[in-house]
C-alpha cells in the first residue's frame, strides 16, 4: 500500500452527530497530496425474523416485510443523500466507497473495518448520559475497544 494511500471509515446514521463526524473527518484528516479513501458506513437493523405469529400473535404479512425493507432502503439513501451534500463541496483526492451492512452495528463496524483493512475509524458521539449508555450500550465506545486501528470520536459541538 502506498504511504501517502489512507482508508478512512466513517460510521454514518440518520443523526446530527455522525454527520457533523463526517464534516470533522474531512476537515482534519485529508489533505490535497494524499490518495484518500473514504468509506461512507451505514448499518441498517436486522429485519424482524418471525413465524407467521409472533408473541402477541400478529401476523407479519408480506406486506408489512415490504413497507419494512422499503423504509430501511429510504434511510440509506437519505443518509447517503446528506453525506454525499457533506463530502460534495471538498478539493481533497478522495475516492468515496459507500458500504451498508445490516447487523448488529459494533458488529458490522468492527466487522467492516478489519475487512477493510482501514486505517482510522471516525464516529461521532450521540452524547448518551452514564445511565442511557449503561442500559443501551455504547456502539463508538465498543469499536474503540475492538478495532485494531485509530478510532476517532468526534463530539458534537452542543456536548462540550
Amino acid at each position: 500500500m502506498n504511504t501517502n494511500e489512507r482508508r478512512v471509515v466513517v460510521a454514518v446514521d440518520e443523526s446530527e452527530e455522525s454527520m457533523h463526524a463526517l464534516s470533522w473527518c474531512l476537515n482534519n484528516l485529508f489533505s490535497p497530496d494524499t490518495n484518500n479513501t473514504l468509506v461512507l458506513l451505514y448499518v441498517k437493523p436486522p429485519l424482524p425474523v418471525h413465524s407467521s405469529f409472533d408473541a402477541a400473535g400478529y401476523i407479519f404479512s408480506n406486506d408489512v416485510i415490504k413497507a419494512v425493507e422499503k423504509y430501511a432502503t429510504e434511510s440509506v439513501n437519505s443518509v447517503m443523500n446528506r453525506a454525499e451534500a457533506v463530502y460534495r463541496n471538498f478539493q481533497n483526492n478522495i475516492h468515496v466507497k459507500r458500504v451498508v451492512g445490516c447487523g448488529d452495528a459494533k458488529d458490522v463496524i468492527c466487522g467492516t473495518v478489519e475487512k477493510l483493512e482501514a486505517d482510522t475509524l471516525v464516529m461521532g458521539s450521540h452524547g448518551y448520559g452514564f445511565i442511557k449508555r449503561a442500559l443501551l450500550g455504547s456502539v463508538s465506545d465498543y469499536c474503540a475497544k475492538h478495532v485494531k486501528c485509530p478510532v476517532v470520536i468526534v463530539k458534537h459541538p452542543e456536548e462540550n
